[in-house]
């Protein structure tokens, strides 16, 4: 118990988990069943009065047979919670589902059942949508769904990949193992996102303060001077002069240019929503200096290791390669995986179809024949993955140590010229009161 213990993951489920094996898996709150809720229209035997509420029970035929127990005929019944996927609300993030897949794992492994794991879970999370959906698909599995079919009920907390390598692993009776894989791939997922969000927090957010700055300048503090230096009755320095022109300028047509601005940056994002703009966005996106780099790499890392973890799952080449697609976020790469595929169909080689788009590079393509020639595919699409991930911190790295000077620099060059062109005047007082 002492190693099992010191085996469990910390996380928000951390404590629960550990009480929950002490205790021997058989809490006093382990054994209450989350039953799905059902909306239903009946009637009366005798009285034939019409009855609409709600009953909880593990099935619709349950619920039904419940009802006719207490004399009542059904005239429709339909499920309430967790219907077509839909939980109470709220979104689940990627780290709360890592922890609910590395505890369910490490639960599976020390030889807990499923129900009274999931129940755990449910009664652990902090979460009301991630709480929501374990609850029912704890109930769905007690009627007598499997795991992953309680699992396509609800799409936007568990993916198609998700899905997929739970069945495998429910199909090659290693569903603790593929859990812990699963987990792990999400790890590496979430790890790379959060480094490439805290990368790009910064030079943002001196972006926007440095423009806010300075549009405060303009605006407020620019006309005072400008009225001052209006009683001189002299000309200005050209400097100065053209400043204070562009400040009357942009508080005249600032409260049409804000709106402006901010519906251009609304219409641009809904229009790369759209097929055709995103197909745009993501063919030159990849193109632009450095940042693309970066992006095209990211995408690699995520083809790799997701084909990685689901060849070594046991899911279909076929239906691998259509999950891939999908979650590999380019489209010009999601096309030519969907055409790889079908030249796989035909009998072709992975690394064969694929080496016939120019978006895979030449070592992705040899490392893949590698391991087709050695059986090892997977293997090889880990290191190929685990390579990306590197190169993209070390650019990440390089790229903030460059732009916290870059950005200072832009900074001290527009306030400190603002205010040089401000002060100018000041400068040659003499040559101004002499005129």
């Amino acid at each position: 118990m002492e190693r099992l213990a010191s085996a469990v993951p910390r996380g928000p489920f951390g404590t629960g988990l550990l009480c929950f094996l002490s205790a021997g898996g058989h809490p006093s709150w382990g054994q209450e069943r989350f039953m799905p809720s059902f909306v239903y229209v009946a009637r009366e035997s005798g009285s034939g009065r019409e009855i609409r509420n709600t009953i909880d029970a593990s099935t619709e035929q349950a619920a039904i047979s419940s009802l006719l127990n207490k004399n009542l005929l059904v005239v429709s019944i339909q499920e309430k919670v967790g219907k077509k996927g839909k939980t109470g609300g709220g979104t689940v993030s990627l780290q709360d589902l890592v922890v609910f897949t590395r505890q369910l794992a490490t639960m599976l492994e020390a030889g807990l059942a499923m129900v009274q794991s999931l129940q755990a879970l449910a009664e652990q999370t902090t979460n009301k949508a991630m709480r929501d959906a374990i609850k029912d698909v704890t109930a769905r599995v007690e009627g007598g769904d499997s795991f992953s079919e309680a699992l396509v009920k609800h799409p936007k907390v568990f993916n198609k990949l998700y899905v997929c390598m739970v069945g495998a692993g429910e199909r090659g009776g290693m569903l603790a193992e593929i859990l812990a894989r699963l987990a792990t791939y999400l790890e590496n997922t979430a790890r790379l996102r959060k480094k490439v969000k805290s990368a790009m927090m910064y030079p943002v957010g001196v972006t926007v303060v440095a423009l806010g700055i300075t549009v405060f300048l303009l605006v407020k503090v620019v006309p005072v001077f400008g009225e001052i230096y209006s009683g001189f009755g002299s000309k200005l320095p050209g400097p100065t002069q053209t400043l204070i022109d562009f400040s009357a300028w942009l508080q005249k047509w600032i409260y049409m240019i804000a709106p402006a601005v901010g519906m251009a940056i609304y219409a641009w994002f809904m229009w790369i929503k759209t097929p055709k703009g995103l197909e745009f966005w993501d063919k030159y996106r990849i193109r632009i200096p450095m940042f693309g780099h970066i992006a095209h790499k990211i995408c690699l890392a995520r083809f790799a290791r997701t084909l990685s973890s689901m060849v070594r799952s046991g899911v279909p080449i076929l239906e691998v390669l259509t999950i891939v697609a999908n979650t590999c976020g380019n489209v010009i790469m999601e096309k030519a995986i969907k055409t790889a595929s079908a030249d796989i169909e035909r009998g072709e080689g992975m690394a064969q179809s694929i080496q016939k788009h120019p978006i895979f590079p030449s070592m992705v393509v040899r490392m893949m024949t590698a391991g087709e020639q050695t059986g090892k595919v997977d293997q090889m699409l880990e290191r190929v993955a685990d390579f990306y991930d590197e190169e993209v911190e070390t650019i990440l790295s390089g790229l903030t140590s460059l732009i916290e000077p870059l950005l200072i620099v832009f900074l001290g060059t527009t306030v400190g010229g603002i205010a040089v062109c401000m002060f100018l005047p000041i400068f040659k007082m003499s040559e101004l009161v002499s005129k």
